[in-house]
């Protein structure tokens, strides 16, 4: 399978970019009485954010399906496909904004006959796929969005979940990385886009730095348009103002685009750069980025996953499949998998029975499980949400090769709020309970 590297853009299907990943592509009649075990897989196979975000997502999908049914995944995961009966998956592409993807869903449910979904990169998207999962009573992983309205909106949600954090999490970490790592950093600014993913993660880091690094300030906040792709006037304005640290929740081709550009213009070589999303692009960056710049994975993924059996696995196959390492897509990706396939083989079903949208609704719900990130717990969101900790780490460049250096950790404890606490309470009231040894 070396240098497999599928273009998923040639598998277009009445409108939907859809492949079976195992028998070829069924027919919604004969998917309902195959005996398969049929998963929706939804992500951006086309767009900016397809190269740094969904074509990685889409690979690491066909990786572990096919992996699983041959039974090559490490224990607890060797079973052949999920409680014995062969997985065939439908990669749709996510493009198309959110009224087009709850058309996509309803085709998925309806048409192709998926016994579940996961899928969603843009906050967008899964907020308005949410109300249809319950209304549709069909079992969803979001694996990456992460916008913390998720189950704010839908605090009764029954069908859906999310394996990932969510972006109050990613804040959170950002500002203890600078506190453990820069203490007497004053001058802050930031660039976000301007929808609610930019919005919401500006508000949660200024909040978290006001209570974390007191003797800060905000100098400089610039929201451009999503997909805007050409930043100088905002690049300008940020470098007037002279900030030490430039905070970005920018993601895909955006904060590729915004990187180059702010670095041409040596905003980059008087402030530290601060990604939330960074680590998505580092094969990427090259030396285009400076040494320093500060990168994260949204939790313990990518380059900042564990070193332990499922991890090493996957990035041996991953890399033999496509001569690169998992970006943190990837990895939320094939941890998605994984709490599918926990969830299923938990229900106590015999060999090769498929579970209903309420059996494995009721096996993810508040479990723990083991994933190439390590132990993940849902433990909140009325067990629906994923806690785990999160890194953040310095970009280095050296001799052709990128590497994260000078990283820190934190512990979901830490930079997660308690169970029915908003993130805007919990740090407005200054962390009460955090755990953070």
């Amino acid at each position: 399978m070396k240098n497999n590297k599928t273009t998923f853009s040639n598998y277009l299907v009445s409108g939907v970019a859809a492949l079976a990943l195992t028998a070829g592509l069924a027919s919604a009649a004969s998917a309902a009485e195959n005996g398969k075990f049929r998963v929706g897989i939804v992500t951006f196979l086309s767009g900016p954010a397809a190269g740094p975000f969904g074509v990685p997502s889409a690979n690491a999908a066909k990786i572990l399906v096919e992996a699983l049914n041959k039974g090559e995944v490490p224990a607890p995961y060797n079973k052949l496909g999920i409680n014995g009966a062969e997985i065939e998956a439908v990669i749709i592409d996510e493009a198309g904004g959110a009224t087009k993807q709850v058309e996509e869903y309803r085709n998925l449910v309806q048409r192709q006959k998926v016994d579940a979904v996961i899928g969603y990169v843009s906050s967008g998207d899964c907020l308005a796929v949410a109300p249809v999962a319950e209304e549709l009573k069909t079992f969803t992983i979001a694996y990456d969005c992460g916008t913390p309205r998720l189950f704010a909106d839908n605090p009764d949600a029954q069908y859906m979940f999310r394996t990932g954090l969510d972006a109050s999490v990613d804040n959170i970490g950002a500002v203890r990385y600078l506190k453990a790592t820069r203490p007497d950093v004053t001058r802050l600014s930031g660039i976000q886009q301007n929808y609610s993913w930019g919005q919401d993660s500006w508000a949660d880091f200024t909040a978290a730095a006001a209570k974390l690094l007191p003797e800060s300030e905000i100098v400089e906040e610039q929201f451009p348009k999503i997909y805007q792709g050409q930043y100088g006037a905002e690049i300008s304005a940020l470098s007037v103002k002279r900030p030490e640290i430039v905070h970005s929740s920018f993601w895909g081709g955006d904060m590729e685009a915004l990187v180059l550009q702010a670095n041409a213009r040596g905003l980059l070589e008087d402030a530290t750069g601060l990604l939330t999303c960074g680590e998505a692009s580092l094969a990427t960056y090259k030396d285009q980025a400076p040494n320093g710049m500060i990168i994260g994975a949204r939790g313990p993924f990518g380059a900042f996953a564990p070193d332990n059996a499922l991890n090493t696995w996957f990035k041996g196959a991953y890399n033999a499949a496509y001569d690169l390492d998992p970006v943190y897509p990837a990895t939320k990706m094939a941890q998605a998998i994984l709490g599918l396939k926990f969830t299923a083989e938990n229900a106590g079903l015999a060999d090769k029975q498929i579970p209903t949208a309420d059996q494995l609704a009721a096996g993810l719900k508040g479990a723990t499980f083991e994933s190439v990130s390590g132990t993940v717990e849902m433990a909140r969101g009325n067990g629906h949400q994923a806690m785990q900790g999160i890194t953040y780490g310095e970009y280095h460049y050296e001799d052709g090769k990128a590497s994260i250096v000078n990283t820190v950790s934190f512990s979901g404890e830490c930079v997660t709020p308690p169970e029915g606490v908003s993130a805007a309470d919990w740090i407005a009231q200054g962390f009460p309970g955090a755990q953070c040894n």
